[in-house]
């Protein structure tokens, strides 16, 4: 009976047919946090309103609230595990081994999660949201970095690391101040496309940290050959260099994500192309980090089931193809791509394609100890104070011992 009875309730909360007499079961009302602005923000509210629209006979309504990006990751941290939450949450990957380890945060969906649902997925993004084994949310969209260049002078989008750097130096010109190449490389982000195609890392398959590892120190020398004897990369980037170079035409190529696309100038006629091979690892691809917005269920909802209920349907493919063209999204979602409207569009099938030689970035609770070390580390070694095995080995220790004090704190 009492398992009747359990049955009865997840029915009623997802308005379904399961062979029980009718009850009269109250509202739900479910909140979801996000940190969209603009065409995702509208984009989000069209499918809610579609699932609210769907779910009017069995009471259920979700609304939106909008939280600056900047504060979302304390206010979750802060809110959630006090009970004063949403019921879910949309956010990335890197703060999921945190959340996990401090408890009270996520809710575990491996009860719900069917493989016919997780097969509707790029693995790898599956793989995001998965920390020792479990899974803690429905993957809806990835970033990833990729090629941007200009169509005005660049007619043959390089494959490979020779090509690139034969037709960088060639279009670099230092005394008009114009660069064959501009990117962020020495943010540690940036960087891991080339330190993920020597085969380096940051922890390795037991979380033990790899930071000095030869295949790193081989990915900071390459780009340190780029900057200091090829001389196509400019001095001291940023992404407010990178941006201005690529508007002013300054900038042949960049290495970029999908938000960057969006201050690329008017009149810039641009085109996207998959991130060269690299000739000094083996021809093995630039591999950028994949970062993941899943979409979480707060461990002290009061509504699980239907809670589910609408992440299930936010990932669906129907619900994706919405973020996909007017919220300009790239989803995690697979079906969605054979869409002919989605297939069609030239920005969505270069990122769908990149993403096939992405790394998910760790989600590690211990990922937060890396970003100071490696920032200084790839200062250092940009600046000469520090050859980059030197600079690795700091950052090592650095991190070594900040990992301790973490885990000790457990």
């Amino acid at each position: 009976m009492k398992q009747r009875n359990s049955r009865l309730v997840i029915c009623i909360a997802l308005g379904l047919l399961c062979g029980v007499s009718a009850v009269a079961a109250p509202p739900v009302e479910l909140v979801v946090w996000h940190a969209y602005r603009g065409g995702e923000a509208a984009a989000l509210e069209k499918v809610v309103a579609a699932y609210n629209a769907a779910r009017a006979g069995a009471g259920i309504k979700v609304t939106t609230l909008p939280v600056p990006y900047d504060a979302f990751a304390d206010k979750i941290t802060a809110a959630v595990p006090r009970g004063r939450g949403p019921d879910m949450f949309i956010f990335a990957q890197d703060r999921l081994g945190g959340w996990v380890e401090a408890g009270k945060t996520i809710e575990p969906i491996d009860f719900f999660v069917d493989q016919a649902t997780k097969d509707r997925f790029i693995a790898t993004t599956v793989e995001a949201m998965t920390y020792h084994g479990t899974i803690y949310a429905l993957p809806l969209n990835y970033k990833v970095l990729t090629m941007v260049y200009n169509k005005k002078l660049v007619t043959k989008p390089p494959k490979t690391t020779g090509e690139l750097v034969q037709l960088a130096k060639s279009l670099t010109d230092a005394s008009t101040g114009r660069f064959g190449v501009a990117y962020w490389y020495t943010n540690f982000y940036y960087h891991a496309i080339l330190m993920n195609a020597f085969g380096g890392g940051v922890f390795d398959a037991a979380g033990k940290p790899i930071i000095n590892s030869p295949e790193n120190v081989k990915s900071v020398e390459l780009v340190m050959k780029w900057a200091e004897k090829d001389k196509f990369l400019p001095a001291e980037p940023s992404t407010v260099l990178v941006t201005s170079l690529f508007n002013d035409g300054k900038a042949a190529i960049v290495f970029n994500g999908p938000w960057f696309l969006g201050e690329i100038a008017q009149g810039v006629d641009y085109g996207l192309a998959p991130l060269p091979t690299v000739d000094e690892a083996g021809g093995k691809p630039m591999s950028p980090w994949m970062t993941v917005e899943g979409v979480f269920i707060a461990a002290g909802s009061k509504n699980k089931d239907a809670a589910y209920d609408f992440v299930k349907y936010l990932t669906d493919t129907p619900a994706t193809k919405i973020m996909a063209l007017e919220g300009r999204q790239t989803p995690a979602n697979k079906a969605v791509y054979l869409d002919p409207q989605v297939a069609a569009d030239p920005i969505l099938k270069e990122f769908r394609q990149q993403v096939e030689v992405a790394v998910p970035m760790p989600n590690l609770a211990e990922m937060s100890m890396m970003w100071t070390p490696m920032t200084s580390a790839m200062a250092a070694a940009v600046q000469k104070s520090a050859t980059p095995k030197a600079a690795l080995d700091k950052a090592q220790a650095e991190v070594v011992e900040a990992v301790k004090l973490l885990r000790k704190q457990r």
